[in-house]
């Protein structure tokens, strides 16, 4: 077997750094009057709104209403919102008079840094590389973004071509004790906006002037509607099949005649109804944009349906085995499992538990963006075929062994999953441990073998899946850790790190 399997490094350095935003999208839920904000001062042609007004809102999307109590608005309307709880905000429109029920973040305080369409207030460093790394855009595209590493401090990220092929430069913008901005400390301004509109037009100690603003897609909604979770079954159009799995099937699908969905649907007996109201309870309040958003349920009746954003790529492991996903470089594959250790840094912190992280039920959107999928749902199962640890449909290749033989499950168990998929997206879709059988792979696992270093895979990097397979579950690294730590990769790690020919 030594093969197929090998020794693995050991260590125990599992302490990451200080826990960094959760990404989970600005608003004011559940409050009835937004907070506090310093408005940017009011130039000449802002004649329609009061700079000082803290209900006066702006749409940076297009919106078309779904429900009869929706306000449609398009990108630029101004909006007065009447009461800011949920995620639906009742509103009035500045432009047609009409009053309804508005997606909270499809919408901004006017004057505030979240109305600018530069201003990406929950973008990591990675993130802002991916958007920015699109082709077509042109050079000195930007984005400014809060700082990872310095909280209260903010980034500017633009794309260079001045030397070469296209790439991001990111330059620190601190700020004085007196609330002024800088990038280089003998230039100082009032605001941001200041900081933008001075480095338009002269780019004195930067990679070159910035430019165009970095597009912005349209954000999913958190739910499909103010006040939906039970969802009428005869209001959803199955439209094509996306695929099957242990529970069921999943579909795209037409909900209400004009908005895209995912549907998953149960198979009858595959889990108690009762048992599944409770958890998908639980499941609508878990939210970040590294999680697949929950719109709602058909549970009336059996089959049951879970329904979800639809994400554009689909599964990942469809995505890296048959799709684009097939030519990504390793700085894109090592960013992508950032995002999931991100999500799952989320679920760590409030001591939620996936249960069945692989490559299956990570979905694939725009850009390389990534969502968890299927968190939750596993340790509702009641098929004897999948509960029996053996069986061919449990997931033994990415189950711990503790949770393997004794079902002792815990973030930990998450974590050696995380490490079994890091190798699947490595290696583009390789089945793990290829050529053993889920029986055989249980027994040498126990033994204290790790799958062997994945062709092309570097050292530093099988050095992290291995900290994931470590016997003692509580040596394990944290999530934090692993998304602090592969966010940083190419600059801690491999700073000069290459693709091989043929990867």
């Amino acid at each position: 077997m030594g093969g197929v399997f090998d020794k693995c490094h050991k260590g125990t350095d599992n302490q990451g750094r200080q826990p960094t935003s959760n990404g989970a999208g600005r608003g004011y839920e559940h409050s009835s009057t937004p907070p506090a904000v310093v408005p940017r001062p009011k130039k000449d042609n802002d004649v329609s709104v009061n700079a000082g007004s803290q209900d006066i809102f702006t749409a940076l999307y297009q919106f078309e209403g779904r429900t009869e109590g929706d306000l449609s608005f398009q990108q630029g309307d101004k909006l007065k919102i009447l009461n800011f709880s949920g995620d639906w905000w009742h509103a009035k429109s500045l432009v047609t008079n009409q009053e309804g029920y508005v997606p909270s973040n499809f919408v901004a305080l006017v004057k505030s840094l979240d109305a600018e369409d530069w201003f990406y207030r929950n973008c990591t460093r990675s993130d802002a590389t991916n958007r920015l790394m699109v082709p077509g855009l042109v050079p000195g595209t930007f984005l400014i973004r809060e700082s990872e590493s310095k909280p209260g401090t903010y980034a500017l990220s633009i794309r260079d071509e001045s030397n070469g092929p296209p790439h991001v430069k990111n330059y620190r913008i601190s700020n004085t004790t007196d609330g002024q901005f800088f990038i280089a400390e003998q230039k100082k301004f009032p605001t941001l906006q200041d900081v933008v509109e001075y480095y338009r037009g002269d780019n004195s100690g930067l990679c070159c002037r910035i430019t165009d603003a970095c597009p912005k897609e349209s954000p999913t909604t958190m739910t499909l509607g103010r006040d939906i979770w039970e969802i009428e079954r005869s209001s959803m159009v199955m439209m094509s099949k996306l695929g099957s799995g242990q529970f069921g099937d999943v579909w795209k699908a037409i909900w209400n005649g004009k908005t895209p969905v995912a549907v998953k649907t149960l198979k009858e007996g595959t889990m108690s109804p009762e048992a599944f109201l409770a958890e998908a309870n639980i499941m609508k309040g878990i939210r970040h944009n590294k999680l697949v958003n929950l719109y709602g349920i058909c549970s009336e009746k059996e089959p049951i349906y879970i329904v979800t954003e639809l994400m554009k790529n689909g599964a990942l492991l469809t995505y890296l085995r048959e799709g684009d996903g097939k030519f990504l470089s390793l700085r894109t594959l090592v960013d992508i499992a950032a995002q999931i250790a991100q999500g799952m840094s989320y679920l760590e912190e409030r001591s939620y538990l996936h249960r069945d992280l692989a490559a299956r039920n990570i979905l694939v959107g725009e850009n390389n963006l990534v969502k968890i999928a299927d968190f939750g749902l596993a340790k509702l199962v009641l098929d004897e075929h999948y509960v029996a640890r053996k069986g061919n449909k449990f997931p033994v290749k990415w189950t711990a062994p503790e949770a393997a033989l004794y079902g002792t499950y815990s973030i930990k168990s998450d974590v050696w999953s995380f490490g079994i998929l890091v190798s699947e997206i490595v290696t583009k879709g390789v089945m793990p441990y290829p050529g053993l059988s889920n029986s055989e792979v249980l027994d040498q696992v126990q033994r204290g073998y790790r799958m062997k270093k994945p062709q092309h895979c570097p050292e530093s990097l099988y050095r992290l899946m291995c900290k994931c397979w470590l016997e003692n579950p509580q040596d394990r690294p944290t999530f934090d850790f692993l998304y602090n730590y592969l966010d940083d990769y190419f600059v801690s790690q491999e700073p000069e790190y290459k693709d091989p020919e043929g990867f």
